[in-house]
């Protein structure tokens, strides 16, 4: 390597890193402007301006009428190149999966909710629901198709595209669902796992001033995703955010999916609240089944919800004050209980410290069941215009 060629890769890499994360924001629609995009960045105007600029020129940003500024001349409005494309995603659960189209600035349509027996493994499962995810790319146009998401109910390996030691997917382990979709549809793919999808799709639509969140998915599991620094953080191994296994002391030896005994799972989850309420006579076989009774105000079922807040908030408690997050984003089915929502927030006021506490923001999740959809269909989108990012750059896939 001679002297002159080793600055021209770094920068290189530099112009990649940083026209990623531009393309991103406009993707998602959180940045419009080049000041928006700088301030969100941490970036100089002027390096920004360049990147945009770059961008532009392989067609892959767009410049789209202006807005007005205060104290200042209108600023022009950025968009991605060709934006009239979509993503197709889908949102597994253990029965069904919620399927819609996404398009670019997280906007949702025709979403709806299809039969999907995840018990039945992938081979058996995923040919119907492309089928489904199949009409609607049919329905919007074919070659305006960018990509296809999937929200996963499982641990995820991102890097190679499957779903890694699932607890409650029988027959998932290691099968290549990233490379399926894309031989199917021909179009870059992603999956990813659920409580990291509504984490992103819910950090779309928030206030830009909120860059670090903390989203915790409660159904039948728990799952939470993370935001730092207004990205996705994964952490070392992709299990940032894995704390329905942290094991509590109200749990005892209770076996868990997980193999183990003892965690939080086995108290705090709807699958936990099924064996408690079953336990105490109650004819419930689903966490739906639990959901209706406590908000027909059956005391039983009432009890046993606002105690599993109790026992996730506790847990929550710990890593919020470690980590000092805007905001805690509370999704899933047990969110729309209130007594389960007021368990979680009082046990997050006592047990953090006043200055963690003093403005963070302990709420539902505002895209409700729609977040995880936006979140699966932003990554797909990212996937595809990184792909096009490298296409035109001449970068190594």
């Amino acid at each position: 390597m001679t002297e002159k060629s080793a600055p021209r890769r770094k920068h290189t890499a530099g112009f990649s890193l940083l026209s990623e994360r531009v393309l991103e924001l406009l993707a998602s629609g959180r940045a419009a402007t080049r000041t928006e995009l700088a301030e969100l960045l941490g970036a100089a105007p002027s390096t920004v301006s360049l990147t945009v600029g770059q961008l532009m020129a392989h067609g892959l940003v767009a410049e789209e009428g202006t807005v007005s500024s205060a104290g200042g001349r209108p600023r022009k409005v950025l968009r991605i190149g060709g934006s009239d494309g979509f993503a197709v995603a889908a949102e597994l659960g253990g029965r069904h999966a919620r399927v819609g189209v996404v398009l670019p600035g997280g906007g949702l349509t025709d979403v709806s909710t299809v039969p999907f027996a995840t018990a039945d493994g992938p081979e058996a499962a995923l040919p119907g629901l492309a089928a489904v995810l199949e009409a609607l790319t049919e329905q919007h146009g074919r070659d305006r198709l960018r990509g296809v998401g999937l929200s996963m109910p499982g641990p995820v390996d991102v890097t190679s595209g499957v779903v890694t030691l699932p607890s409650r997917m029988p027959g998932w382990n290691r099968f290549p669902v990233r490379a399926w979709l894309e031989d199917r549809f021909g179009t870059p793919a992603v999956i990813e796992n659920d409580a990291n999808c509504m984490a992103v799709g819910e950090h779309t639509v928030q206030p830009p001033g909120r860059q670090q969140s903390i989203m915790v998915k409660t159904g039948t599991a728990i799952g939470t995703g993370v935001i730092a620094d207004g990205r996705l953080y994964r952490g070392a191994t992709g299990a940032a955010g894995e704390i329905t296994h942290v094991r509590v002391e109200a749990a005892h030896d209770i076996p868990c999916s997980c193999g183990n005994t003892g965690c939080l799972e086995t108290v705090a989850s709807g699958a936990a609240l099924v064996r408690i309420l079953r336990g105490r006579g109650q004819e419930v076989t689903s966490t739906e089944d639990v959901v209706g009774r406590a908000l027909d105000a059956d005391p039983e079922a009432t009890r046993a919800v606002r105690q599993a807040g109790r026992y996730l908030g506790q847990v929550l408690a710990a890593n919020v004050n470690f980590f000092n997050p805007d905001a805690v984003y509370l999704g899933g089915i047990l969110s729309t209980l209130e007594p389960f929502v007021a368990a979680v927030r009082s046990q997050l006021y006592e047990g953090c410290h006043p200055l963690v506490t003093k403005h963070l923001a302990i709420e539902r999740a505002s895209l409700g069941a729609d977040a995880g959809l936006v979140g699966a269909g932003q990554f797909a989108l990212q996937r595809a215009l990184a792909h096009a990012l490298r296409t035109a750059t001449g970068a190594p896939p």
